[in-house]
């Protein structure tokens, strides 16, 4: 498999990722409540299944008194999409746009901070909080091995800028 072919599949791999993780942003509310129907009497851990019941409450309860407050999530959602846009520059060009995975890489290391400053100060469970951070460490996982098979790609040489024409 040529590099080019594997940085596409490598690619694709984190931008499914990167979409689906967005994309599940939207229906929040019913997702957050079939996830508690699922594991209500299941054999899964009593702090999960109290954990995710509060989060319902929670969402419901705002998205019925404010829903306003749930356009924060579209936003979210939004957000993922116009980043996995981004890395359409590293699909048709890795070498001059290696600089969107840097950016990945950089914002996946960022999530580790975030969620162990804003986790305790917004009340969430550690347990959830090392969920919250898994998402960094996976993530920047295909995006290093991206990293690394764009440095293999041969460098393209510049392109002489257009002289201006002199007017007369």
């Amino acid at each position: 498999m040529s590099t080019q072919r594997k940085i596409r599949v490598w690619l694709v791999l984190f931008l499914v990722g990167l979409v689906l993780s967005g994309a599940t942003a939207f229906p929040l509310e019913h997702e957050v409540r079939w996830l508690h129907s699922l594991l209500d009497g299941s054999p899964a851990p009593a702090a999960l299944v109290d954990w995710i019941a509060r989060v319902e409450q929670g969402i419901t309860e705002t998205n019925d008194k404010y829903p306003f407050i749930m356009y924060g999530t579209d936003w979210l959602a939004f957000a993922h999409l116009v980043i996995a846009v981004a890395f359409w520059g590293v699909w048709r060009d890795p070498v001059r746009n290696i600089w969107v995975v840097e950016f990945g890489m950089i914002a996946c290391v960022g999530i580790v901070p975030l969620a162990l400053f804003a986790g305790p100060v917004r009340g969430i469970p550690f347990w959830w909080t090392l969920i919250d951070i898994s998402f960094g460490v996976f993530g920047i996982i295909p995006l290093l091995i991206v990293h690394r098979l764009i440095r293999r790609l041969p460098v393209a040489p510049e392109k002489p800028l257009p002289q201006a024409v002199e007017a007369g």
